[in-house]
Formats: structure tokens, sequence, C-alpha cells
């Protein structure tokens, strides 16, 4: 673990004080993974990744974008010509993948299948002018790029991160790390389970995601053989959500824009390096690429409700390298 003492310092000190049950960190660079550990867990556990799915389907649409068979432009209504009918305005990717499509957003375990809470949740506000964070919309943007190649969304993100080394992206939380305080936090999570939702569904281990980052870091040394194109990495994070107004969860003052899936957190106060993108998940869960400090680290861990616990901290720890 040399260089990154401080980082594994932080989460073994979050999780003997009991604000964090468990905690798998690692670290990677263009030429893969270079630091792991776990605390009250093996390296290789298997955690519900939650919201950080949301990076994941992006990138498996961004490949149907590069492919020619969907723009950011492509409205919802091409895949569920059914969508807004009682709408005034046109729903494309690029709101979905933004969050600024201004569908009302159902609980996060809902019963309702995803598909018809999609058709019929209704509007917040009028695509383009806020952004509200959606998990729903990720059922748009599966339904889009299902549609464009014909492969179910999950299928079509296992094979290409399969090509990256990781294979162990799943939907079933058979033998997964259990979130131990996901009813006190108000989730049902038989009832999340069965959504199988492309925002927030998929289960993996820090090996996978590390795998991940360390393939988009090399894209970003200039790799043209990867999962995606460079031009495409940089669509991705290109800023959609400029300043229009941010609603909860996510206000201005937390110092991010919203690209293609990707948290950009180019104005965040707390971060030593702001050139960073990635994404967090409801659990405690951490994606995030430096490209200027040439890593990216993932943080797995399972509580929902993390009093005391400041994810800015880790990510310092990490790019300073002390």
């Amino acid at each position: 673990m040399a260089g990154y003492t401080a980082a594994f310092d932080w989460a073994r000190r979050h999780v003997d004080a009991g604000h964090l049950p468990t905690a798998v960190l690692g670290v990677a660079t263009a030429d893969g993974i270079v630091a792991l550990d776990g605390f009250g867990a093996s390296t290789d556990a298997t955690y519900p990744l939650f919201s950080i799915t949301k990076v994941l389907m992006g990138i498996t649409s961004a490949r149907a974008v590069e492919r020619g068979l969907l723009t950011p432009e492509t409205p919802l209504t091409t895949a569920l010509p059914a969508f807004g009918a009682d709408r005034d305005d046109v729903v494309r990717l690029r709101h979905l993948v933004s969050h600024t499509s201004g569908i009302s957003e159902p609980p996060l375990d809902t019963a309702t299948p995803l598909r018809i809470e999609l058709l019929t949740r209704g509007r917040d506000f009028a695509a383009g002018t806020a952004s509200r964070y959606s998990t729903l919309a990720f059922e748009g943007i599966a339904a889009l790029t299902e549609h464009a190649t014909g492969v179910p969304w999950d299928a079509d993100t296992q094979a290409w991160a399969s090509a990256t080394g990781a294979d162990g992206l799943t939907l079933d939380h058979t033998g997964s790390v259990e979130v131990v305080d996901a009813a006190e936090a108000g989730l049902d999570m038989e009832r999340f389970r069965a959504t199988r939702t492309p925002g927030a569904g998929l289960l993996g281990r820090a090996e996978d995601l590390l795998r991940i980052g360390a393939e988009l870091l090399r894209i970003h040394a200039g790799a043209t053989d990867g999962i995606l194109a460079p031009a495409t990495l940089q669509m991705m994070r290109r800023p959609l959500t400029g300043d229009i107004p941010r609603l909860e969860p996510y206000p201005a003052q937390h110092g991010q824009d919203w690209g293609f899936t990707f948290n950009l957190r180019t104005r965040a106060p707390g971060l030593i390096d702001p050139d960073t993108y990635g994404h967090g998940g409801w659990a405690g869960t951490e994606f995030w690429v430096h490209p200027s400090a040439g890593l990216c680290w993932v943080l797995l861990t399972n509580r929902a409700l993390r009093a005391g616990v400041d994810a800015d901290e880790l990510d310092n720890a990490v790019v300073s390298g002390r």
C-alpha cells in the first residue's frame, strides 16, 4: 500500500470506529490495480453498487452512440412512442443522462414495474430547464439503448465490462454483502432487488470497478482500442447542466455538473483535485477517476446512514498519495 497510507488509514479508522460496517478500498492507474485492501470484508466481496450502476449504463449507451445507433438528441419516444403523451416538451437522451428530463421520481423500491412508472409518473418540470436527480430516467436510457442494439442493458454492460477483466458485475444478490441499515434508511431491499433497475441495480467487486477505471485511464492516455473511443469519453465528460437550477439532493453548492451520466466534481469546494468524474452510491459506494492525477479509486461499503463520513477526505488522501 506504499504511497496511499493515509487513504487506507482513513478506511481502517472508519471501520474501527463503527462509522462503516466494512470497507474495501482500491486504487488503480492505467497499468492496472496498484493497491487493494479490505477492512471487515475480503477484497473479493460483492457489494450492491447502487448508483455507480448509472455510469456503467452510461458507458453502454455511449457505446451505442459511437456506433451510430443513437445520438444525445434521440427522443425517448423513438423507443417508447407512448411516453409523454401529456407533455408539451421533448425528452431526449441528453436529458435522461443529465438528470434534466423532468420525469417525476418514484421511490427506489417501488412495487410498480419501472417501465410503467416511466410512462405514467408525469412531469416535474420541462426537459432541460432544471436538474433533479433521477434513477427512473435510466429506465429510459435502457429502453433507448435496447431499442437501438437489440441487446438487454445488463447483458450489454456485462459484455463490455468483461472485456476489461471486470467479469463480476451481476444483478444477483446471492452471497453479496448486506446493507446493514437498509430498513432503517427506508429501503425495502427485497422490493428494490425486484426492480432490476438500470439506474442502481448492479452488484460487483472493487476489482471490477478498478479494472474499468484503469481502462478509462488508458483511454485518457491515448489508447484507441478500448471500450470507448477517446472522443466518446470526452463527450461523456462534457457538462450538460451548466447554470440551470439544481434541485435536491444535489444543490449547486455541492460543486458538481452532470455530464453523460458522470458526476463532474469540477466546482467541488472540498477537493484538492477537482478534475474528477465518477459516481457514488446509496450505501456509501464510491467510484472516481482523476485523469490529471492518472489514477482512480473505489470504495465499497454497506451503510446508508453514515454520520461523520466524508468521502472528500478520502479523495484528497488518495490524490495526494500520502
